[in-house]
């Protein structure tokens, strides 16, 4: 049997329970949802969106909900595309962020050298891309996206918009790519990742419990990188995406380029806390010779892990046949 997943137009109606298409917004208005303290966004100190650099992370009493779980917050909505997209091609990749009154919201602190930072994974945790879209004087966002292969992903605005007092949040939204997919496994656990010929070592582990310190090392061909290059105004800048909801949480290192203390490598320093146990994948973005690369680590948080569910047991009398001989699943 063919284990390949066909995703098409059906997906579309999918999408629709996660955003509005372009101009739906203004007849409908943000979807609602009960106010609550900023939880995402470049630089809000705060578990399970931004940590900014040398936070605790300190977990509060009534632990808040990770960013970029929710396609309206505050009173912003992500209207990404509901159409499904195509794959293996160059897209001009369009969307809005409504604002309270849903209008189109055009106004934005900037954090980290951008006004907007969208991530974009499939929901298996893999084609992670960090990109920086261009507002047009309409509201609408744009970048060109390039998605490998096809499946549902999870976009996330990462954003501060002006004026309000929340702060900075993390609005997501599910688009789909359309065509025949197979859903990629998690990699294993592991300290260690390559991309093209680099080296990146992680040391210590991320923890729910409370904050921990990691670093990540770069070498290339065994050699210590020393000489990394600022990216949007750091050495690097970690996500991580929860196993199964893609909870989002964004880190910036501790220390500044430029400030006479902070080495360029060959370690970036994190201080991080993880919303929970389970299976996260980290994703470090680091600049040397003037590209910027992606390493990707799996991290394990914990006794839980995400896994299948065990097989229930049969009861004393059999289930009733199906229609045509076949057992229902």
């Amino acid at each position: 049997m063919n284990t390949a997943v066909k995703v098409g137009a059906f997906g579309a109606g999918i999408v629709l329970a996660f955003g509005a298409a372009f101009g739906v917004g203004h007849a409908v208005g943000p979807i609602d949802s009960d106010p609550a303290p900023a939880h995402g966004g470049h630089g809000a100190d705060a578990r399970g969106g931004e940590q900014a650099p040398g936070a605790t992370g300190v977990k509060p009493a009534a632990a808040e909900a990770p960013g970029g779980l929710q396609v309206s917050e505050r009173g912003y909505t992500l209207a990404a595309p509901a159409e499904p997209l195509p794959v293996g091609t160059r897209t001009d990749f369009r969307f809005r962020v409504l604002g309270p009154d849903g209008r189109p919201w055009t106004r934005y602190d900037r954090a980290h050298e951008q006004d907007l930072h969208l991530i974009v994974a499939r929901r298996d945790l893999s084609g992670f891309q960090h990109v920086h879209p261009t507002l047009g004087p309409d509201g609408t966002w744009s970048v060109p996206l390039t998605f490998a292969t096809a499946g549902t992903y999870r976009v996330f605005a990462d954003f501060a918009p002006t004026g309000d007092p929340g702060g900075p949040l993390t609005l997501g939204a599910d688009v789909v790519v359309a065509g025949s997919y197979q859903p990629a496994a998690l990699p294993a656990p592991t300290r260690t990742a390559t991309v093209d010929g680099y080296t990146v070592t992680l040391a210590g582990d991320l923890s729910a419990t409370g904050s921990s310190a990691l670093t990540l090392n770069v070498s290339r061909d065994g050699r210590p990188v020393t000489d990394l290059q600022p990216y949007l105004g750091a050495y690097g800048h970690l996500v991580a995406l929860r196993q199964g909801d893609l909870a989002y949480l964004h880190v910036h290192p501790q220390g500044a380029p430029g400030d006479g203390k902070t080495p360029a490598g060959p370690g970036i320093g994190f201080h991080a806390q993880a919303p929970s146990a389970g299976n996260y994948r980290l994703y470090l973005d680091f600049r040397h010779e003037g590209t910027v690369r992606t390493a990707e680590f799996t991290v394990t948080v914990g006794a839980a892990t995400v896994a299948q569910a065990p097989p229930i047991a049969p009861t004393s009398s059999p289930a009733p046949e199906a229609e045509h001989g076949e057992h229902a699943h």
